[in-house]
């Protein structure tokens, strides 16, 4: 049995929970989301307290399918009351960032600026030019645009300067070595 499968999901108060359709809705004070699950995954409310995930036998995909949907129901519920951050720094001589209206303008060492709007849902905000924050109730959608920005201009290894996570370790190559012919 799926050790994660198989915990119930905790509904906190002021959390709103729809099953119907093979859908999941979830609705909270950071906002709505939304979730289709596959037809052999059997989710149900217990009471207005838990979502229980179960799925009908231990064949391969089932198993895979049963933790899989009880940790996206749970990322779910997560979002909708406390919502996703993800932090970037910005490390390098001239490069920042600005907010234009709510698109975010990367500043990063090429000919032209760079314009990233964000999707639906996500929010940009700067902590101050170099460190960008990017929240939203859903875990994907936050994850994939700071990927997104993040890849505009990645850490490179000798000098480090580029877009990082905050708390990312750039490994850190040596330069060319001149060796002195005698």
């Amino acid at each position: 049995m799926s050790r994660i499968g198989k915990q119930p999901v905790a509904i906190p108060a002021g959390v709103k929970v729809n099953i119907a359709d093979g859908q999941v809705r979830v609705e909270g004070p950071k906002g709505k989301l939304e979730m289709s699950f596959h037809r052999n995954i059997k989710v149900e409310k217990d009471g207005d307290k838990a979502i229980k995930v179960t799925r009908p036998d231990d064949e391969r995909l089932n198993r895979s399918l049963h933790g899989l949907t009880r940790s996206l129901i749970a990322n779910m519920i997560e979002g909708v009351t406390k919502g996703f951050e993800r932090r970037l720094k910005i490390e390098g001589v001239g490069y920042q960032a600005r907010l234009d209206k709510k698109v975010l303008v990367l500043v990063v060492g090429y000919a032209n600026s760079v314009e990233m709007p964000p999707p639906d849902g996500v929010t940009v905000e700067l902590a101050d030019p170099t460190t960008i924050v990017i929240k939203g109730a859903d875990k994907q959608k936050v994850g994939q645009y700071a990927a997104e920005v993040r890849q505009v201009r990645k850490p490179e290894p000798y000098k480090g300067k580029g877009i990082r996570y905050e708390n990312e370790q750039v490994r850190r190559k040596e330069g060319k070595s001149f060796a002195t012919s005698g």
